[in-house]
């Protein structure tokens, strides 16, 4: 004791014993308040070593102090403004599962929408750890039971420590790049860069970035989106006369499928259909399918989709416009246009983490009113997979939900369980069903988990029927981005009847077919399959044409995809793009009827050129307008911008049951227009997990794994 007592009483002594106990508490939070999802001995070495880069680099500063007046206060003021740091950050995760970014710091006076007032109540008996090493040392300095040691560190060394800590900080990086390859070129998640880099380089990483953003906004001027504006304007396309309006009023349900291709639709795995159920949607009577329709994600894969859908604007050519500049951009999207114009209630439902894709803070941005997160739902066990709640266990679940939203309604429904790796217990699996044997098991259980989403929306489309539901709605179903990677193509080949070994970049580029239709119920029948081809940018005119909303006074990229003024020159986020006759790729032109390089005329390349020029500009453009905020300058006849500041997502079903009480007789709701009664009983799931009600008051969060979709 008396040893380490003097060596508290050095500089460097105490500069370590500091140090040591942040980490120790740097610890505490992670593996009890913010569960990080570490797996794996690299990723726990990683967790371990993370806050001891930064918290050395930051400490070290007192260094640079020479007289003991200075150092030791500064030091004492680093520690404390970290641990203040790591405190805040503790409770604002326990109340959105997310951390504070510098725009949540800065941006308002209470910690985001009356967090201060639940402060309290989002306390845990452990938080003591946090204060109690710092409240003890000030004793002890008080009490000069710690001495003030008068010998200064030189402005060299000082340096040199700097220097050394500055290393440590690239080797984790170095590490954390190596396990987590594009940490930060390719954000979806700050939780994991918490994970690999530590709270501290995350706010730092945060701030830079925003500055940045900052910086290209504050440059920004009115007059750029006139370019924009100009552009937009002359590639709109007027609605199909026939099919506008034609679900006008009605609910529109919006199903995503998770990493859903094409190809899938009317696969036969031997001798029996991988998806029957939405085979006969694809081929019935009340639904309008394309059979051409590409998905256009980059590197923010779901959000990049999300976006698309909801706002008619390109994701951004590098990592996630929802991740990078969701948290304050300016949207005019699908759930504010259809409140404005039609008095639409919105919501969403998703059996993953509410931050997962920055969702938490974008969706208000979008509009959205509610947001039915993992933390809604019994995710305990093995109803969840590393991604969120099971597909069948979501739609059942949700309808709890769904009956007390105020109609029209649009909600939108994120599926999961087909997602890569494509895992799934045995207990879920159709047991008459049998997949393919081609060697890779990504291929193989791609076809398993595509199977048991099928069987979830046979499941709620029984519901939807059952409760008269299906012909008040419209069912708007999509596929987000590929599920096989080009990496495992050839792997699939034989099982689409083509040779591996001639699979080309071309094959590449068809296989991002994703499925979209549009099922009206009851709408006279007179649907059919679509060869047009189009893109995701091209959803949100069309569904808003058929609900009977003019699009003529936003901007948006897409065009309707029944008008016949729609443009088929389908452009992906690399900029490659694909025709009804020719796919593009990295400059080369292919013929889609035969895959071979195509043999053109001087018209026809006159004709790509033009339409290489089109994708450019129509990418920039988007990326212009995003990037530099323009929105916030536009302002469409009768639409109001949105006010993040208006939504709050907790206590989600409490607040629909208050609407439903003040509207009384008026309440347009599932349950009001049941007399009150649950519709649950009417759902009925195989599932085999199925059993145990989740409340809403339930905080359960899903681990966010490693994998390269999403």
């Amino acid at each position: 004791m008396k040893r380490l007592s003097k060596l508290v009483n050095t500089r460097i002594g105490f500069f370590a014993l500091l140090v040591f106990l942040f980490w120790i508490k740097t610890l505490i939070a992670y593996f009890t308040d913010f569960k990080l999802g570490a797996q794996g001995l690299v990723q726990y070495l990683i967790v371990l070593i993370n806050p001891l880069g930064t918290t050395l680099l930051l400490f070290g500063l007192a260094f640079y102090f020479k007289r003991s007046r200075f150092f030791y206060p500064v030091l004492m003021g680093i520690d404390i403004a970290n641990t203040l740091l790591l405190y805040l950050n503790v409770i604002y995760y326990r109340e959105f599962t997310d951390f504070m970014t510098i725009a949540t710091m800065t941006g308002y006076s209470k910690v985001n929408q009356g967090l201060s007032g639940s402060s309290l109540a989002l306390t845990n008996l452990h938080d003591v750890f946090y204060w109690l090493d710092i409240v003890v040392i000030l004793l002890l300095m008080l009490f000069r039971k710690i001495k003030f040691d008068p010998r200064a560190f030189s402005h060299r060394l000082a340096f040199a420590f700097t220097s050394v800590s500055l290393v440590v900080c690239g080797l984790n990086l170095m590490v954390a790049e190596m396990d987590r390859p594009q940490l930060l070129g390719r954000t979806f998640d700050r939780v994991y860069i918490v994970k690999y880099l530590g709270l501290d380089a995350f706010t730092g990483y945060d701030l830079v970035k925003s500055e940045h953003v900052s910086q290209m906004r504050k440059s920004a001027t009115k007059s750029q989106l006139k370019t924009v504006e100009k552009f937009t304007k002359e590639h709109y396309a007027a609605p199909n006369k026939k099919l506008f309006g034609i679900a006008k009023g009605r609910n529109v349900i919006v199903i995503h499928l998770e990493s859903f291709q094409q190809f899938l639709i009317d696969k036969k795995i031997n001798g029996q259909e991988v998806t029957p159920f939405l085979n006969s949607l694809y081929h019935g009577q009340d639904t309008y399918a394309f059979s051409n329709f590409f998905n256009q994600v980059g590197q923010g894969k779901t959000s990049d989709a999300e976006n698309m859908l909801e706002t008619s604007t390109y994701g951004l050519s590098q990592g996630s416009l929802f991740a990078t500049l969701g948290n304050d951009n300016t949207f005019q999207a699908a759930p504010a246009i259809l409140k404005q114009r039609a008095g639409y209630t919105s919501a969403v439902f998703h059996g993953n983490v509410a931050s997962f894709w920055n969702r938490n803070n974008v969706y208000k941005n979008l509009g959205y009113q509610y947001f039915f997160d993992a933390s809604y739902f019994d995710t305990s066990g093995d109803k969840a997979t590393g991604y969120g709640l099971k597909d069948k266990l979501l739609f059942a679940d949700s309808i709890k939900y769904l009956q007390h939203l105020q109609q029209p309604f649009y909600v939108k429904y994120l599926t999961v369980t087909n997602h890569f790796p494509f895992d799934l217990d045995d207990e879920d699996k159709d047991s008459n069903f049998t997949t393919t044997n081609t060697g890779s098991s990504t291929v193989d259980n791609y076809f398993v988990t595509a199977h048991y989403l099928d069987q979830s929306l046979q499941e709620f489309f029984s519901y939807l029927d059952k409760t008269g539901l299906a012909k008040k709605s419209i069912i708007m179903i999509y596929g987000d981005h590929y599920g096989i990677s080009n990496s495992e193509n050839k792997n699939l080949a034989s099982v689409l009847g083509k040779n591996a070994d001639d699979w080309s970049d071309f094959d590449n580029v068809q296989m991002q077919r994703v499925p979209l239709m549009f099922v009206i119920p009851g709408s006279g029948g007179h649907g059919g399959i679509y060869s047009t081809y189009g893109g995701e940018i091209d959803v949100l005119p069309t569904l808003l044409h058929l609900l009977g909303i003019s699009t003529k006074r936003y901007i948006q990229f897409g065009t309707d995809l029944f008008s016949s003024q729609h443009d088929q020159v389908v452009a992906l986020r690399n900029q490659d793009f694909v025709t009804p006759k020719y796919t593009s790729i990295s400059g080369k032109i292919y013929l889609n009827s035969t895959g071979k390089l195509a043999k053109l005329t001087k018209q026809e390349k006159k004709q790509l050129r033009a339409d290489q020029k089109k994708v450019s500009e129509e990418l920039a453009l988007s990326d212009s307008l995003n990037e530099k905020n323009l929105l916030r300058f536009y302002h469409p006849k009768g639409f109001k911008t949105v006010n993040p500041k208006d939504y709050n997502y907790a206590n989600g079903l409490q607040k629909e049951k208050k609407i439903e009480k003040s509207k009384g007789i008026q309440s347009t709701s599932i349950f009001s227009k049941n007399n009150d009664k649950t519709t649950t009983d009417s759902y009925s799931t195989n599932a085999p997990e199925q059993g145990h009600s989740a409340t809403s008051s339930n905080r359960i969060k899903i681990t966010n794994p490693d994998g390269n979709g999403n």
